[in-house]
């Protein structure tokens, strides 16, 4: 992949071209940004971290966070969009919750290691431990 040397050569050539054949492709960097930019806003992540522990509806979802049902379907629907969070329809009710995904999953646990927080059901099972 990187045949040619690099315009300063500092000796590393082989060990460079090694560590640059296994890197990934610009496209899955992309991906990653795509993701922290979900996350970029304060009220989506504390929506997605609701969503971690319950399923909810637009209008409790609202009444919880204290924003408007249309700027939580706008949260809601930007991390839909990021593979984040799952829906599923039951009548005219519509409820969200995290996705079951490895992706999901690590960002719920950085978001709590970050901010130093116990994730509600791993204190809920501390409590419950002899």
């Amino acid at each position: 992949m990187f045949d040619l040397p690099l315009p300063h050569d500092h000796g590393q050539f082989m060990e460079r071209s090694l560590e640059l054949a296994h890197m990934p492709a610009a496209a899955d960097f992309q991906t990653v940004a795509d993701v922290f930019k979900q996350l970029g806003d304060g009220s989506r992540i504390r929506i997605f971290w609701l969503l971690c522990h319950c399923e909810e509806c637009v209008i409790n979802l609202s009444a919880m966070v204290e924003m408007s049902s249309p700027a939580v379907s706008h949260h809601l629907r930007q991390l839909k969009a990021a593979d984040l969070i799952v829906s599923r329809r039951e009548g005219k009710e519509v409820y969200y919750r995290a996705a079951e995904s490895e992706r999901a999953q690590l960002l719920h646990h950085m978001i709590e290691d970050l901010m130093k927080i116990v994730c509600p059901s791993a204190a809920a099972e501390e409590g419950a431990r002899p």
